[in-house]
């Protein structure tokens, strides 16, 4: 460790990067800085699109990394390589868990593996023989079509028609070459929290309600002021909270990952429950998702953060 009793923690923020979600990165770090105590950390700020050199130079003067990175190049696994080749600690999901849990197809596979409920989906590359008639009959309009490895909803689409199908895929692949075609599952949007690297807690669940011009919880509906509401904790009875949590808890541990994740989940109108996807680094303004199920768990910002740390540190 870099830091002695009598000093500061030196944390290396890292946000900005080389995604499409560059903006809200940079957004959620502004806050991060803020909230952190600055009589105890010393707060280095770091931008992958160009400081990657000055952040090895400075590795071994660094007690621990807080990755405030979404999407590719920085919540796939290649920073947190990077900064395991330098020694230096870091919040979250490691190399393998990032990897796997930013592969919505591996994630998804598995899930499945481990008996979690998924919506039946197809995975389609370039040079496919793609049968968009076929794909729509058997697993059923509408579908949801998204890039494998993306985040916040882009170039996702909803398609109703097999003409909106073959658009969507199109739009898809503009952000990844592996596109993923799901069933749409019609229902409430809720979203189960974890905390913890040996020992896990289950945080109270966040129920998203996009505004009514929003097909789905898209990048606008994400980031925009007022386009979405949440409710914390989700307005849903002990028992789905229970089986909802231990969801969250299974594919927490079923993509191998440690500090905390926030997996998203949809509760059909049958009552049935479908895992979407999870998030290992999700986002982290004071009224975002995880932030706002960590305070009714009795973790205010500051201390949500100084605990990733020091579960980073562990």
């Amino acid at each position: 460790m870099a830091a002695d009793r009598n000093s500061k923690t030196v944390v290396a923020l890292l946000a900005g990067g080389r995604s499409g979600e560059r903006e809200v990165s940079l957004k959620g770090a502004a806050g991060v800085e803020q909230a952190l105590d600055p009589d105890r950390f010393e707060i280095r700020r770091y931008d992958p699109a160009t400081d990657l050199a000055r952040l090895a130079a400075d590795a071994q003067g660094i007690d621990v990394a807080f990755i405030l990175l979404h999407g590719r190049f920085g919540e796939d696994g290649t920073v947190q390589g990077f900064l395991d080749l330098l020694g230096i600690p870091y919040q979250g999901a490691g190399v393998l868990g990032s990897a796997m849990a930013m592969d919505k197809h591996v994630a998804k596979s598995l899930y499945r593996l481990h008996g979690l409920p998924v919506a039946d989906w197809d995975l389609v590359q370039p040079g496919d023989d793609l049968g968009y008639e076929e794909m729509a009959g058997r697993l059923g309009l509408p579908l949801v079509v998204k890039p494998v490895r993306e985040g916040s909803s882009l170039g996702m689409s909803i398609a109703h028609t097999v003409q909106e199908l073959e658009a969507g895929v199109d739009l898809a692949f503009g952000h990844d070459s592996r596109v993923m075609v799901e069933a749409f599952i019609r229902g409430r949007e809720i979203t189960s929290g974890v905390i913890g690297n040996e020992e896990l807690s289950a945080l109270p669940l966040v129920e998203i309600i996009p505004g009514k011009e929003f097909a789905f919880f898209d990048y606008t509906a994400k980031y925009q002021p007022g386009a979405s509401t949440e409710i914390c904790p989700a307005p849903v009875s002990d028992d789905v909270t229970r089986q909802i949590q231990e969801y969250g808890l299974a594919a927490h541990r079923a993509l191998e990952l440690r500090g905390y994740s926030r997996t998203d989940m949809i509760m059909a109108e049958d009552g049935a429950i479908y895992l979407l996807e999870t998030n290992t680094i999700p986002g982290m303004t004071p009224t975002s998702l995880l932030p706002q199920a960590a305070a009714a768990y009795g973790l205010d910002f500051s201390a949500l953060l100084e605990r990733l740390l020091e579960l980073a540190q562990e």
